[in-house]
């Protein structure tokens, strides 16, 4: 007993609750904390352990009967007050009846701690509704869009079909691409939703590898090359004829770096190039680039490149226009292939995606044995690079000759009254004479002006000048 005593006084004062009883179930410690906290104005000693723990304690005439543990673990209890009431508690039970014959109780107040995690739960509830809310609205709403907006697409083909003037038939014209753009922001918009929601699912299945690029290739080639771009793709013939994945994400993964690849090249070429990389049994893993010599971005820019709603800056959106979506919806998507998404680039010297992702091989290509895999081929030389420097750097017969053969196809568009192309081919104007002298600066800004204004005498007028001094 003795050897007790000498315990009480350094636990005295601690913050947890501590009771000793004996193997009668009697109280013989209490310390100033537990004494507080169950509110006994006097000596909790004398009190039998069922007292406070009547629950889990039951009286006996041996003592007392209990199904708790006196391993040490952590068990949760229900204390009882001198009035009755009760609070939860985390404790220990210890058994030193061996040694001191009384057994130790040990425990804290976690009421406030379980109050805590109700609400905590109660606002992860109240976050998961309003998330399941929002992603119903979403869907919603962009159903609710996409049907006028398919409506009035389809109106509109009708009428192209049908004999028009040229003026009309490029108002409708203009009218079916706004609609395509729209479809193509509130896709974004469900996607993105699906995503943070997490009830985004991929469906994988056999598909025919080469095939899907031709397909991404027809759909971007007419593009690129109408900007007077080259665009070259190609494929590692390690990659077999059949994989297993999710094409139609790939190709979306695929179609918005082109796409992006596009609208921000003026200048020099488009690359693409799918290798595999890696074989871990029946899973192989895909590597794919897509370079372009555009506009490029500074290193610290790039962190916002996959952000939500975010460009790199605000005149990013107002010159190319954008949701800010793309990127972090390949982000996204490339993840839930098992992948990951890169960027390297640098101010007004392109940009270079890559992006990987696992797909899975057909039962035939799973039983051959796995091949050797050579090294990646750089995309891109360093004359290849040196020929893009020389077309943008004004004045050399690469440059020259660049200018004139967009200016050549600019005046063809103003001439059939095509303007939005003729903006088109007027930016790669203006990207290529860049540095040019100031009367020529001045030449090229009235031009674009005229353009903008559809001023086709002021076109022609500014355009024989620039002509003149890319003669001399």
């Amino acid at each position: 007993m003795e050897s007790i005593e000498n315990c009480i006084f350094p636990i005295e004062d601690t913050l947890e609750m501590i009771l000793m009883f004996d193997g009668n179930g009697k109280i013989s410690y209490a310390n100033a904390a537990a004494m507080k906290e169950l509110e006994y104005e006097g000596d909790l000693c004398g009190h039998h352990i069922h007292d406070v723990f009547p629950n889990s304690f039951s009286l006996d005439q041996d003592g007392f009967k209990t199904d708790v543990s006196f391993g040490g673990e952590l068990i949760n209890l229900v204390a009882y007050r001198k009035n009755q009431t009760c609070f939860p508690v985390e404790a220990k039970m210890l058994d030193n009846s061996n040694s001191f014959g009384q057994y130790i109780c040990l425990a804290n107040d976690i009421l406030e701690k379980e109050f805590l995690c109700k609400e905590i739960e109660q606002v992860k509830q109240e976050a998961q509704q309003a998330m399941k809310v929002k992603s119903e609205f979403v869907a919603n709403v962009t159903h609710e869009l996409r049907t006028p907006v398919n409506g009035i697409l389809g109106n509109v083909r009708d009428l192209l079909g049908s004999k028009l003037d040229s003026k009309v038939e490029r108002y409708l014209r203009l009218i079916e691409r706004c609609c395509g753009d729209m479809n193509k922001i509130i896709n974004n918009i469900l996607d993105f939703s699906k995503l943070e929601a997490g009830k985004f699912t991929l469906e994988p299945r056999k598909f025919q590898f080469r095939n899907m690029l031709d397909y991404v290739k027809s759909n971007h080639i007419n593009k690129i090359t109408e900007k007077g771009l080259g665009f070259f793709m190609t494929v590692s013939p390690q990659i077999p004829e059949y994989v297993i994945g999710d094409e139609l994400r790939i190709v979306q993964v695929l179609g918005n770096l082109i796409s992006n690849a596009t609208k921000f090249t003026s200048v020099g070429k488009i690359s693409v190039e799918a290798v595999r990389t890696a074989r871990v049994n029946d899973k192989i893993e895909l590597f794919f680039m897509v370079k372009d010599t555009g506009i490029g971005i500074d290193g610290a820019d790039k962190d916002k490149l996959f952000q939500s709603f975010s460009q790199v800056d605000a005149s990013i959106s107002r010159k190319y226009g954008g949701t800010g979506l793309g990127l972090n919806i390949c982000k996204q998507l490339v993840e839930l292939m098992g992948g990951r998404i890169e960027v390297e680039s640098e101010k007004n010297k392109g940009s270079t995606f890559s992006f990987s992702i696992w797909v899975g091989l057909s039962e035939e290509e799973a039983q051959l044995p796995a091949q050797e895999f050579v090294e990646m081929p750089m995309m891109g030389t360093s004359s290849e690079e040196e020929d893009v420097e020389d077309i943008r750097q004004y004045g050399t017969p690469e440059n020259k000759k660049s200018l004139k053969n967009n200016l050549s196809k600019l005046i063809l568009c103003v001439e059939m009254e095509n303007w939005e192309k003729a903006e088109m081919f007027m930016e790669t104007v203006r990207t290529l004479t860049v540095g040019a002298p100031r009367e020529v600066g001045r030449v090229v800004l009235r031009l674009k002006m005229a353009i903008q204004k559809e001023n086709y005498d002021k076109v022609i007028n500014e355009f024989t000048e620039l002509n003149q001094f890319l003669e001399a």
